[in-house]
């Protein structure tokens, strides 16, 4: 009896493991440039076709791919794409990115012609970290080398997001307190910065500038008055012009250059935290120095990115790799009198789970074998 039911827990663990082997690979916690070489080759073709095919749709997707890399940076896993469910409110639903971020469909139709080549094999997190770089490159900008091995998160956090990602009315202080923690410095703060010579925001962002700044009843005395006038006409002093958009950088907003920053040597600088780079000594001078050194800045930016993209990553068994960008894949375990049988649904995330749930999970399954 002993031997049979070894022999079938035996069958067991190799009916269970093998179909989800992409799923846990084990031996690579590291992320590498050659990662997916062997294993999915023609990804960057993939992905490049795909953002090509998205900014011709739409001039304005570079940004938005960019923006949407950032905001998904506070762990780089792509927890930022999981959509809502009946447990939880993801990031997607945060104040910074509620009808806000754009680009999930670019990476919704990348990420399903990478499953018909290479099926359970490439993350949402790296598709989204080469398309960010592909979309920068497309529009004039620098490239950089992307590390790959990335794993999907299981969770998302609404209230982290909130937290951790950069508001355009903060302090300088509070932001750069926000790149400290991710492992980043001040020379990254402002060439990241610079993402924003690309790119429209909403007039609920900055229109605190133009009417009533800090509570003063006045503009705000630093933007250049016929900058304030054409900004006061696209986002009249009414709720109804919140979701209005305006240029972040109204010299070549679809163009990645270093214009941004010669835009804040004249105070025409759109957001009050881009601006605000110009009143410390420090960022100032990097500020300075980018405006008249476009290279040095696509030099910086593209180290930066490097840094960025690498910070707070899952490597090894930690997450997973999604079939779908915005739902978990979730184990689910059904326990009958002689066996257990096994299944891989991709559904609602159970609340408080971690990453190693599904090992967890199969541990269990086994002590009550």
């Amino acid at each position: 009896m002993s031997c049979r039911l070894d022999i079938t827990f035996f069958f067991f663990l190799l009916v269970t493991f093998v179909p989800l082997v992409h799923m846990f690979p084990f031996g690579r916690n590291q992320l590498d440039i050659n990662f997916y070489d062997r294993s999915c080759p023609n990804l960057p073709m993939i992905v490049r076709y795909g953002v090509w095919s998205a900014l011709k749709d739409d001039n304005r997707m570079a940004a938005s791919l960019l923006r949407l890399h950032f905001h998904d940076c506070i762990g780089c896993d792509a927890s930022v794409l999981l959509d809502d469910t009946p447990y939880f409110t993801g990031e997607k639903n945060a104040l910074p990115n509620h009808n806000s971020l754009r680009g999930f469909e670019v990476i919704d139709n990348i990420k399903e012609q990478v499953e018909r080549f290479c099926p359970s094999t490439v993350s949402c997190a790296d598709i989204l970290a080469l398309a960010a770089r592909e979309a920068i490159d497309m529009v004039g900008g620098p490239s950089w080398p992307v590390a790959l091995g990335r794993r999907d998160a299981i969770t998302t956090s609404k209230e982290a997001a909130e937290e951790q990602i950069p508001s355009p009315i903060e302090p300088l202080e509070n932001i750069t307190a926000k790149f400290y923690s991710k492992g980043l410095d001040l020379r990254d703060v402002v060439a990241l910065s610079g993402g924003h010579t690309i790119g429209f925001a909403q007039c609920f962002t900055f229109k605190g500038r133009l009417f009533d700044f800090q509570g003063s009843g006045r503009p705000d005395p630093v933007l250049d008055f016929s900058l304030l006038t054409k900004l006061q006409t696209m986002c009249p002093n009414e709720d109804t012009s919140n979701s209005n958009l305006a240029p972040l950088d109204a010299t070549s907003s679809l163009v990645f250059d270093n214009e941004y920053y010669k835009n804040l040597i004249y105070n025409t600088g759109l957001l009050q935290s881009d601006q605000a780079l110009t009143k410390d000594r420090r960022t100032a001078a990097m500020v300075y120095y980018y405006s008249n050194n476009r290279f040095s800045f696509y030099n910086d930016f593209a180290e930066s990115m490097v840094r960025l993209s690498n910070a707070g990553v899952l490597t090894g068994i930690k997450g997973q790799i999604r079939e779908k960008c915005g739902s978990v894949v979730v184990a689910v375990f059904q326990k009958n009198a002689d066996h257990v049988n096994v299944y891989v649904k991709y559904e609602i995330l159970v609340p408080k789970l971690k990453n190693n749930w599904i090992l967890q999970s199969y541990a269990e399954v086994a002590d009550h074998k």
